[in-house]
């Protein structure tokens, strides 16, 4: 596919999620239907969707409009494109810009520029306050590839040593002693002997940096409570293989390749449909509003309201009050979100303070994306 071929592809695909069809579904479809684009015109094109849906509201009016060619116009005004090159008309690739078009467009101002929804540029500023404005252009931009050396098989130096055979180059991240950030060859990763061979996980810096912060005994026994993939499951299970990690969903499908991941990882992790008994630590990373990981999935942020926030809150309380019950006395209860919204936060930690008087928080912190990686919370909550 010629360049303009592929922005004319993300065109396409625009205009089916501002319908109503979800990105991934979107894309799966175009793929299908596209046999002829190969793999780098697949990623090219991916790649074109998720940065107009990063910048919406900029693109839209930087383009001039909110249709899939007026926002892919407006991206390529902000990243500085060859725009008469690609809407050319030629082949496959989108027709000429009207002397409309060219006069259309204008600069984004106030909370366009954020590119967020107004309500939760004032939800940002209310929780971050001075940091608001780096932290909404951070989420504007892709999001940097990070990897967990599995420490069950290697160590973080010959692993990165092992992709750089491979040709994926990597540094170490000062955040988690287990984190590297891959810095050329991203799309090699998944296909590098060191990932089939379970040497390595993609998992995200502060997501490392989260489960770092789980209090871990030899022989503990723990219940990744909303376990969905199982990624902080294997991080744990790395960290001390003496524990024994049980894996909960209340959707089962999530975990369904977590036993074949663990094996590959020589994790000791057991898939638990049913929640029993008590556990020295119960870590419950819970459906949230995924701000802090809204570089990866940006529809997120379009598509989340204010009644939406107040029904996951409800659901996080819920939680809490369930997990803190699978608790042992003594153990630890681990709360984790992947948000950066207060009411998710740190009022979801006093509001289970002031139901459960005979608890208190241990530690807490807040990671944002200028440490390195997502937005992610995290709280230790022990009996007092």
């Amino acid at each position: 596919m010629t360049p303009a071929a592929r922005c004319q592809a993300a065109i396409e695909i625009l205009d089916q999620i501002s319908a109503g069809r979800p990105a991934e579904q979107a894309l799966t479809r175009w793929a299908r239907q596209s046999r002829f684009a190969g793999s780098r015109d697949r990623a090219a094109v991916r790649d074109h969707v998720f940065d107009v849906l990063r910048r919406r509201r900029s693109c839209a009016a930087l383009g001039g409009g909110d249709t899939g060619r007026a926002m892919m116009l407006g991206l390529l005004r902000q990243t500085d494109g060859d725009i008469d090159a690609l809407f050319d008309g030629q082949g496959y690739g989108p027709a000429p810009l009207t002397e409309a078009e060219r006069d259309a467009g204008r600069v984004p101002e106030g909370n366009e520029a954020w590119d967020l929804p107004d309500w939760l540029c004032a939800r940002l500023e209310a929780a971050h306050d001075a940091d608001a404005p780096d932290i909404a252009m951070a989420l504007r931009a892709r999001a940097p590839v990070f990897l967990r050396a599995n420490l069950l098989k290697t160590t973080r130096d010959e692993a990165a040593a092992l992709l750089r055979a491979e040709g994926v180059e990597t540094t170490p991240c000062d955040l988690s002693g287990t984190a590297l950030e891959v810095l050329e060859g991203a799309r090699r990763v998944s296909n590098t002997q060191a990932f089939r061979d379970g040497l390595i996980e993609l998992q995200d810096l502060a997501s490392q940096a989260v489960t770092d912060m789980v209090p871990l005994q030899d022989g503990a026994r723990v219940l990744d409570y909303c376990a969905g993939g199982g990624g902080k499951s294997l991080a744990l299970a790395a960290r001390q293989p003496s524990a024994r990690i049980d894996a909960h969903d209340a959707d089962a499908r999530r975990m369904s390749d977590l036993p074949a991941r663990a094996k590959r990882a020589g994790a000791r992790i057991q898939v638990t449909p049913k929640v029993t008994g008590a556990y020295d630590v119960v870590l419950c990373d819970v459906p949230c509003s995924g701000s802090g990981a809204w570089r990866r999935s940006p529809e997120g942020k379009w598509a989340l309201s204010p009644d939406r926030l107040s029904e996951l809150c409800r659901i996080q309380s819920q939680i809490l009050d369930t997990c803190v019950q699978h608790c042992h006395p003594a153990g630890s209860l681990v709360f984790v979100t992947c948000s950066m919204l207060a009411e998710e936060n740190g009022q979801q930690v006093a509001g289970f303070l002031q139901r459960h008087p005979g608890w208190t928080c241990q530690t807490s912190r807040q990671f944002l994306p200028k440490d390195g990686g997502d937005g992610f919370f995290v709280a230790v909550l022990k009996p007092s």
